[in-house]
């Protein structure tokens, strides 16, 4: 595969000078996917990674079988802080400058910093029909799927949104399939978790209710932890709209710590669920845990990665274990599941423990990494797409790597 984007279009806003980026990295149908993230320091280095990741997240749920063809990759990015003032306003002229691109071949959604809610009303303002209209145009009936679609988001369970819910489900499903495979219990396995919001709020609730212990969760106030297990659905109640946890919830045995002492706490699996880079060569030595589990997109730099795996600790990469909310929109837009919640966890359970159980055995037939499998079989699989459906869909043949 070429190394070099597709595309890649930097943004100034004219009203507060903050700078966004646009990168697809490749098209598949005429289409990429990907999410529009909003963080102070967000550069274009990073939304180019993100968006070769989204490549990789598409790619590797391929089903020839499904009425979901994957798309290509594509990300967003914005240098503000969300909770800044003038972030709305930033956002709105952010999604207006990039509204051409929105509504031809970039379909996009929430990512770290932005809600989908949020993102849907600065679409509105900014004129647009959705921040998926691009993907209408391959849809068999596109009222009926946009039904489909609307309907799942509406969907509670236990007072919580599926929306809200299954990016998690599919991390602690990634989880689940690791120690299976491992032929450890899940029934005690300790956890410790970087961030407690939308995915790491959701992967807490299923990995409790699978009979793991929580026993760690660091929000940007720090870290709580508690080694006989931390009450999820308490801390959830606590939790405000960034994630971060009311301090005033906390049960005596809890305990109030550093920001960083996540990533020593005495557990079998570590679940970086916050923000990109957190894991680096100095503070790997730290971690203890048997199994990294990347809910974050690139939370584990490449050197450190290189040493923890020296040290016999296995990560399994973002592009498999956070895959699945990027995966349940499409699944549910072309129709491969409706808009019912068991149906979506059966089909989400399945899908993600096949693609873990791929990835893993890829890595023992190559000798390598899960994240160099996973980028195998990606790559396998991108072929696949390229040569049956195309980059550009029916407007001629795809470019040569």
């Amino acid at each position: 595969m070429s190394t070099a984007p597709l595309l890649s279009v930097d943004w100034t806003d004219h009203v507060t000078g903050r700078r966004g980026h646009l990168v697809v990295d490749r098209l598949v149908r005429g289409v990429a996917s990907g999410g529009l993230r909003m963080r102070p320091g967000c550069t274009r280095a990073e939304v180019a990674g993100l968006a070769r990741a989204m490549t990789y997240k598409e790619a590797l749920h391929y089903d020839p079988e499904a009425r979901y063809v994957p798309l290509g990759g594509a990300k967003g990015g914005i240098d503000c802080d969300p909770r800044d003032p003038e972030a709305y306003g930033v956002l709105v002229r952010y999604l207006r400058a990039m509204r051409p691109y929105v509504e031809r071949f970039w379909a996009t959604g929430e990512d770290l910093g932005l809600s989908q809610e949020l993102i849907d009303r600065a679409a509105a303002e900014a004129g647009l029909v959705s921040s998926v209209q691009a993907v209408f145009p391959l849809l068999d009936d596109e009222a009926a799927a946009r039904r489909r679609l609307a309907d799942a988001f509406a969907l509670r369970v236990d007072g919580l949104g599926l929306d809200a819910l299954i990016g998690g489900f599919g991390v602690a499903e990634s989880v689940l399939a690791v120690l299976d495979r491992a032929g450890e219990p899940a029934a005690g396995a300790r956890v410790a978790l970087q961030g407690f919001g939308t995915m790491g709020g959701a992967t807490a609730l299923f990995l409790e209710r699978a009979g793991m212990r929580i026993t760690a969760v660091a929000d940007e106030r720090g870290t709580i932890a508690n080694p006989a297990g931390l009450d999820v659905t308490a801390l959830l109640a606590a939790r405000d709209a960034h994630g971060t946890v009311n301090r005033a919830a906390l049960r005596p045995g809890d305990r109030a710590e550093a920001g960083y002492a996540w990533l020593s706490a005495d557990v079998d699996v570590l679940v970086p669920a916050a923000v990109s880079y957190a894991v680096d060569t100095a503070n790997q030595a730290w971690i203890t845990a048997r199994w990294i589990v990347e809910a974050a997109n690139l939370p584990v730099l490449p050197d450190a990665e290189e040493l923890l795996t020296s040290r016999g600790v296995t990560v399994l990469p973002d592009v498999v274990v956070n895959s699945g909310t990027n995966a349940w929109w499409w699944w549910t837009l072309f129709g491969d599941v409706g808009a019912d919640a068991e149906e979506v966890f059966t089909y989400t359970r399945r899908a993600m423990r096949t693609l873990v159980g791929d990835t893993l055995d890829r890595a023992d037939k190559d000798g390598t990494t899960p994240r160099a499998a996973a980028y195998a079989l990606a790559e396998d699989r991108m072929a696949a797409l390229a040569e049956r459906h195309g980059w550009y869909g029916t407007d001629g043949p795809r470019p040569a790597d």
